[in-house]
């Protein structure tokens, strides 16, 4: 951050504001405290008749990698609305959410991922630039070596392990400094 965004000032400073525990970038000319949290990504771990929706990523980070649809969650939305806005976004194809299935914190990239179970009555997509192919893979033909992310790895896995399962699987990864 090189201006506040509550006056414009370029006179920021890092410290423990009075009554916090953490540091923070506060603005010394209106006294602004400007807090950094982590970011909701939100999306969806798809299944028709016992086989996984996975789309290979067309942009970075992890281009060409298999993912499930999920994204930013944005503003003025749901986490339920957000997740089936990605999956829209990434495959063109309109899903029912079941539930809430695993919550996964990326410490390091300051990132909480929700990932819902969610169904699809069609196997009808649409690839988009995000996803440059899409498939159903049966669980045993899952390309466990290209999948993008831990947080994918943690919700096929816990999915897998219990199908059926109401839980909600949670998870984290904290890279080692």
């Amino acid at each position: 951050m090189n201006y506040c965004s509550n006056c414009g000032s370029d006179q920021l400073t890092s410290t423990i504001p009075d009554g916090d525990h953490r540091l923070r970038v506060v603005c010394e000319n209106c006294n602004t405290i400007h807090y950094q949290n982590p970011l909701i990504v939100v999306g969806c771990l798809i299944e028709h008749d016992g086989k996984i929706l996975l789309a290979k990523r067309g942009i970075e980070p992890s281009k060409g990698f298999w993912n499930l649809p999920a994204g930013f969650m944005e503003n003025g939305e749901t986490a339920e609305e957000g997740a089936l806005r990605e999956v829209e976004e990434e495959t063109g194809m309109s899903v029912t959410i079941d539930r809430l299935h695993s919550v996964f914190s990326v410490v390091h990239a300051n990132q909480v991922y929700l990932i819902f179970k969610a169904t699809s009555s069609s196997i009808e997509y649409t690839l988009t630039p995000e996803s440059i192919e899409i498939e159903f893979f049966e669980p045993s033909e899952i390309p466990w070596n290209e999948i993008a992310f831990s947080s994918n790895t943690h919700a096929l896995k816990a999915f897998l392990q219990n199908p059926n399962s109401s839980e909600v699987h949670l998870g984290s990864y904290i890279r080692n400094s």
